[in-house]
């Protein structure tokens, strides 16, 4: 997608709507724990604030379910926005209506606001198939879109994390906004530059590392790698449902029974395109999970009343060794309940090895989410090549969908 960036227009004297992805972790005092996708849209903002445009800046954070809920409130973003812009960054305490609206227009040269939470209105987060199919939704949606969209003269996307989704912000508003420069920052250029020239030009070996619960998040993602990587790497709870199609004994481990034979399936289209697949042989394994727990190391068949938590030690070991070589590596998901130690050795396993083979020239992906969790506890992310904001929109990247809401944005 050769999207026009704003990099390639003038923004002097304009107004600048901007959806980002401010969707940052907060504790129970409502202080923020990671800046990290601030802290990445800062390339974007300077940018247009340097080039003498006035920026609206416009988030989503958490799920407040449509109706407005201080502790979701973005105003901790906008404090930490004017630290890191060493200039102060006006707060909204709305999105849309007269107050926001007067307020945009206010704006000048190198100013700069944040709205408060999109997500505090229902219209947001109506999707476009309910949007067709039902007139008054639809004429909810963009109503709220065009108040948003009458605020400024161009649009940027810079929500990598959200651009799967067809929210009123990243689809509706650029929609209404056709005739006026609607582009992508700095951001998403990375991540599409990153992902996309992975799986159109890889270096060999290619290998993919997958974990998490479900296969069945897993599937398009597995069939659209088939033929394109060299190895999968299969942990996390995932694996079990393979497992069991294979014959093994899994305890009373997480499996998806409605998915073994696609799991069968998948393993023969695998197999069919000399692409290998790695199961764990080796499993550490506890009658009940909780911290501080007993737990003992079951090799090929989990006995009953216990389930696995984390690959083993042998599987630990066999799967450093096949990403060692590696020249291309996408990663998304943990080999186990990481976040409970001492379940989190496999995937720190994982992450040393991806780091190494980082270190000897590989192009390493991780895929957000609980990967990127991992890496950046361990310490590692400067020994990463790309680092992705968005957990659900890079793996809908990896099935080979395209992001409507990127595709209408202006070509270069």
């Amino acid at each position: 997608m050769a999207k026009k960036t704003v990099a390639d227009i003038d923004v002097k004297g304009k107004k600048v709507l901007m959806r980002c992805d401010f969707n940052v972790p907060l504790d129970d005092n409502r202080n923020i724990t990671s800046d990290d996708r601030i802290v990445k849209a800062m390339p974007t903002i300077k940018k247009i604030l340097n080039g003498g445009g006035s920026l609206i800046l416009m988030s989503h954070l958490g799920r407040p379910k449509g109706e407005r809920d201080d502790k979701y409130s973005l105003a901790p973003v906008a404090k930490r926005l004017s630290e890191l812009l060493g200039k102060k960054v006006k707060f909204v305490d709305d999105c849309v209506g007269d107050q926001a609206a007067a307020k945009a227009k206010a704006l000048k040269s190198g100013d700069c606001m944040l709205l408060e939470n999109l997500r505090f209105y229902k219209e947001e987060t109506i999707k476009d198939k309910a949007a067709k199919e039902d007139a008054q939704l639809r004429q909810a949606k963009d109503d709220f879109a065009k108040k948003l969209a009458d605020m400024a003269d161009i649009y940027v996307d810079d929500a990598f994390g959200t651009a799967h989704r067809d929210n009123a912000s990243m689809y509706t508003v650029p929609m209404l906004m056709k005739g006026k420069p609607r582009v992508i920052g700095f951001l998403i250029e990375k991540e599409l530059k990153f992902l996309g020239d992975t799986l159109k030009n890889p270096g060999k070996p290619f290998v993919a590392i997958l974990g998490g619960a479900k296969v069945s998040d897993k599937i398009g993602v597995i069939e659209n790698l088939i033929g394109k990587v060299d190895r999968i790497i299969i942990g996390g709870a995932m694996a079990y449902t393979f497992l069991k199609g294979n014959g093994k004994t899994i305890g009373k481990s997480l499996c998806e029974d409605d998915f073994i034979d696609k799991g069968q399936e998948l393993l023969k289209q695998a197999a069919d395109a000399d692409c290998e697949v790695i199961l764990p042989v080796d499993h550490h394994v506890v009658r009940e999970l909780a911290p501080g727990v007993q737990y003992k190391t079951a090799v090929g068949d989990i006995d009953p009343g216990f389930q696995a938590v984390d690959i083993g030690p042998i599987a630990a070991q066999t799967y450093t060794e096949k990403i060692r070589d590696a020249k291309t590596i996408v990663w998304n998901g943990p080999m186990g309940v990481f976040e409970i130690p001492p379940f989190d050795t496999g995937t720190k396993a994982v992450a040393m090895a991806v780091a190494e083979a980082t270190d000897k020239g590989a192009i390493s992906i991780i895929g957000g989410g609980d990967s990127a969790s991992a890496v950046n506890q361990l310490g590692l992310e400067d020994r990463i090549s790309h680092i992705s904001t968005g957990g659900g929109a890079s793996l809908e990247f990896l099935e080979g969908k395209t992001f409507k809401c990127i595709e209408i944005l202006d070509e270069k």
